[in-house]
């Protein structure tokens, strides 16, 4: 397995001020990091974060792409514009996205598609909400999201990133045990296991308020490869000491 893979998802969060200061603190304590790390950030701030993470072995990520090519689709962003911005990950079926904008499993994996057909690594969400894992249905719920993206890309599905973020650890402070969640990413990788002889090479990243206190519990599970990590991402400090447990 490669290094542990470490993602901030900025949200709808940034300022061009704040993001060249948070850029420049992330970038001046990266020195002796092992684990890969990526920072999504939204589409206005592309041209920004391109200019001030060029050279870095900090790599861009975008939050969200069209499940189109091009044409008349006002406000949709296409995997070959991610691409002019040097963009090497992409997040696609975020929970938020699927609760506020309505996107399917169906919209999810032909946005993944999109992606890996411009050469950009689709960091594919998954993960059930807290009425699905009372009714015991989490398993269920992960797999069939997963399910449909494996069915719309198998031929390349070892090139993708998986994250495992429980909608009810999102944003709640609330977060899988990691127990919890090395349950649901042994799932997922025999999942990956049954798709692909080369599921060794997809990273199972846990996103759901990982943070610079818990991230190293998490980290130490056989099955976490990295996070999705929000709000901790937008500090410098917390966010270089999550890199230090993943570089460990």
């Amino acid at each position: 397995m490669a290094a542990k893979l470490m993602v901030g998802n900025w949200k709808m969060n940034g300022s061009l001020a704040a993001n060249a200061s948070l850029l420049s603190e992330v970038l001046a304590g990266m020195g002796g990091k092992t684990c890969r790390a990526a920072v999504c950030v939204p589409a206005p701030y592309l041209a920004q974060a391109q200019a001030l993470l060029a050279g870095s072995a900090l790599a861009l990520g975008a939050q969200d792409v069209s499940a189109h090519e091009a044409g008349a689709y006002t406000g949709e962003v296409s995997a070959d514009m991610l691409r002019d911005f040097a963009v090497r990950y992409c997040i696609v079926g975020h929970s938020e996205r699927r609760q506020y904008h309505g996107e399917s499993d169906v919209t999810v994996a032909s946005k993944a598609q999109r992606a890996l057909a411009a050469g950009i690594t689709p960091i594919v969400c998954v993960g059930e909400s807290l009425a699905e894992r009372d009714a015991g249905q989490t398993e269920a719920v992960v797999k069939r999201q997963l399910a449909a993206v494996i069915h719309t890309n198998g031929h390349c599905i070892s090139e993708i990133v998986v994250a495992y973020e429980p909608v009810w650890a999102i944003g709640t402070g609330l977060t899988a045990t990691p127990e919890q969640a090395q349950h649901v990413h042994a799932v997922l990788r025999a999942q990956l296991q049954a798709a692909t002889a080369h599921a060794d090479r997809v990273s199972i990243l846990y996103g759901g308020s990982m943070n610079a206190a818990n991230a190293a519990d998490l980290l130490a599970q056989p099955d976490v490869d990295g996070g999705l990590i929000g709000g901790a991402a937008l500090k410098a400090s917390e966010f270089l000491t999550m890199l230090k447990a993943a570089s460990r």
